[in-house]
C-alpha cells in the first residue's frame, strides 16, 4: 500500500518548485547580461528541470519493475549531470559578482529538487488512488 503525500508536503514542494524558479527567472529578467547569456542560463534551468523529473521517472519506474531502457536510464543520469555541468561552467565564466553566482546556482539547485519532489509527489498520489481503487472493488 502506497502513502499519500500530506497536503502540506505537496504544497511546499511546489512551493519550493515556484521560488526557485520564479527567483532564478526574475534574476534573469532583471540582469545586465546580453541576450544570448539570458537564454543560455534560461535553457539550462528547462533542460536541467526536464532532467531531473526524467530522470525521477525512470528510476521510480524501475523501482515499480516498469520497463526502462539502459540508454533511456543512462540519457536521463547523463542529462541530469550535464545540466549541472553547464550551470557551472557558465556561472564559472561569466563576469558576475559571487553573490549572484551563489544566487543562481542555488536557484537552479532549489529548482531541480523541487521539480524531484513534485514529480515523486504526483507519482505518490495516483500510486495512492490506485491502491485506493483496487480496495474498494
Amino acid at each position: 500500500m502506497t502513502q499519500k503525500p500530506s497536503s502540506a508536503f505537496i504544497g511546499a514542494s511546489w512551493v519550493a518548485l515556484g521560488t526557485g524558479m520564479i527567483g532564478y527567472l526574475i534574476g534573469l529578467w532583471r540582469s545586465e547580461m546580453q541576450l544570448n547569456e539570458k537564454g543560455y542560463y534560461f535553457s539550462v534551468l528547462m533542460y536541467g528541470l526536464f532532467s531531473v523529473v526524467s530522470l525521477q521517472k525512470a528510476v521510480r519506474d524501475r523501482l515499480e519493475n516498469l520497463p526502462v531502457t539502459d540508454i533511456y536510464y543512462g540519457l536521463s543520469w547523463f542529462s541530469t549531470i550535464l545540466a549541472i555541468i553547464l550551470l557551472t561552467v557558465g556561472l564559472w565564466n561569466a563576469s558576475l559578482l559571487p553573490s549572484e553566482k551563489g544566487f543562481y546556482a542555488f536557484a537552479f539547485l532549489l529548482s531541480l529538487f523541487a521539480a524531484v519532489t513534485v514529480q515523486k509527489n504526483v507519482r505518490d498520489v495516483q500510486a495512492a488512488e490506485r491502491d485506493e481503487q483496487h480496495q474498494s472493488h
